[in-house]
């Protein structure tokens, strides 16, 4: 049976349509890359690409055309003395260009003095947003690590924000990881709201958000596995369900089989070299009873397991899922990887993008940058200090 496995996972069903994407590069010069969002800068309906580098916040405007140049602006330098780390963009107030929240002072070896280890700003942009943008800095926890903005309800939102350890851990041991939402005053300068989302997990990594069902689910993965907590009564609360519960979980999104049925996909252990699958819950308006309980291993030829993205990137009725790696490989490869499965998730193809430049990806984000209807790869790439994007020419 592990043959016959095999051979499909290599070979894959034989009526998968092989993807087509054609790289761009929009910058070979960064620092590291270390985080990614899109979302539209400025107001011209257009995607764009944000990028949390070393010392610089950025952004890279949409030039409306495939191949044309993606110039370059910056938002904030220098924030702490330590590395920027993560960013968060959507639109939370209906006026069609994104707030901005990032997380700076990366310091992972220091548990300890919050001075020194972790921090949260939210931008205020300027009339031009080519300009510098006003940093307000916000409560942090210790290890800032990761963030995004979740609609807990119609026109409310709550900044996300995730660290990688608890205050005083040691080797992923000791206090739990505080996960906090912040909730934006009308005036962004004046104290936030927060609210606790979990203190009990450890070396919390990634994140995903669900707000397609009848309330805002979290699933959060960590060293203990992938959580799961839904925002109800006004409060996150734990739901009974842990998805890969002990096998640590770095990477984590979400995707869909026909029917808008719902799998799991995630990085194990965190920066690990497993791409794995949990599947089989009945159906996505049914939050409460999906077990996620067959797990299916895709791939254990990552080496530094960084990124994610699920979506139906070949317009087959069914999520795929996009894998990205920052460290060489056994085959002294890095790159992004697209895992094509059959109707029933049985069976998985892999088939690779364009390797014509190199990516040792850091982070991975997939969007509509062009306006065709199809899915396109944004990833940055931390020792290959560049971004890219592949372009879905499906």
């Amino acid at each position: 049976m592990k043959k016959i496995a095999a051979f499909f996972l290599l070979f894959g069903p034989l009526y998968a349509q092989n993807p087509n994407f054609k790289l761009q590069v929009v910058d070979n010069q960064i620092a590291i890359g270390y985080g990614l969002a899109i979302g539209d800068v400025d107001g011209d309906k257009k995607p764009d690409i944000l990028m949390a580098d070393q010392k610089a916040i950025v952004w890279y405007r949409n030039p409306g055309k495939p191949g044309d140049a993606w110039q370059r602006h910056v938002m904030a330098q220098d924030l702490t003395p330590q590395d920027n780390v993560c960013i968060a963009a959507r639109d939370i107030d209906g006026d069609g260009k994104v707030e901005v929240a990032v997380g700076a002072g990366w310091n992972p070896s220091e548990t300890n003095d919050t001075t020194k280890s972790g921090a949260v700003f939210y931008l205020i942009r300027p009339n031009d947003p080519t300009q510098k943008w006003e940093s307000v800095r916000l409560h942090h926890e210790i290890t800032t690590h990761r963030m995004r903005w979740a609609r807990i309800a119609p026109n409310r939102y709550q900044l996300i924000v995730v660290p990688l350890h608890g205050l005083g851990n040691k080797n992923g041991e000791g206090k739990g990881v505080k996960i906090f939402g912040y909730e934006k005053p009308k005036d962004p300068r004046n104290p936030w709201s927060m609210q606790l989302v979990d203190s009990t997990m450890h070396m919390t990594h990634n994140f995903e958000i669900w707000e397609d069902g009848a309330e805002t689910q979290l699933l959060i993965g960590s060293k203990e596995g992938g959580k799961n907590l839904a925002f109800r009564n006004g409060k996150w609360t734990p739901i009974d369900r842990w998805i890969g519960a002990g096998n640590g979980m770095g990477e984590v999104r979400r995707g869909f089989q026909g029917g808008k049925v719902p799998f799991v996909a995630a990085v194990e252990p965190m920066h690990g070299n497993k791409l794995v699958v949990y599947k089989n819950g009945p159906i996505a308006d049914a939050p409460n009873k999906l077990m996620y309980g067959v797990q299916q291993t895709l791939s254990e030829q990552l080496n530094q397991g960084h990124a994610l993205a699920c979506g139906d990137f070949l317009k087959l009725g069914y999520d795929q899922i996009a894998v990205g790696w920052r460290n060489p490989n056994a085959e002294k490869k890095v790159g992004v990887r697209l895992f094509v499965p059959d109707k029933t998730l049985q069976t998985w193809k892999e088939q690779s993008l364009d390797d014509s430049v190199m990516m040792a990806t850091e982070d991975l984000q997939a969007a509509d940058l062009d306006g065709d209807g199809d899915l396109d790869l944004i990833a940055s790439g931390r020792a290959t200090l560049n971004v890219l994007i592949y372009w879905n020419l499906r």
